[in-house]
């Protein structure tokens, strides 16, 4: 019964292998998002980003 936990972990071990791999293609062939600058927006980073939005306090979630 030593080997079956040594096998599934092997076989765990390479399964990330081959998903850290595809990951790697994936973002390799993404193309870069093009997003247009925000007339009469907020300053620093995109709030959306973080799933929620500030304005005088006040703190919205969506």
């Amino acid at each position: 019964m030593t080997g079956k936990p040594i096998e599934k972990e092997a076989r765990i071990a390479e399964a990330a292998k081959r998903a850290l791999k595809e990951a790697a293609e994936r973002r390799a062939a993404a193309k870069p998002v093009e997003i247009p600058e925000e007339l009469g927006g907020r300053d620093g980073p995109e709030p959306v980003r973080f799933g929620d939005w500030e304005k005088k306090g006040i703190t919205s979630d969506f």
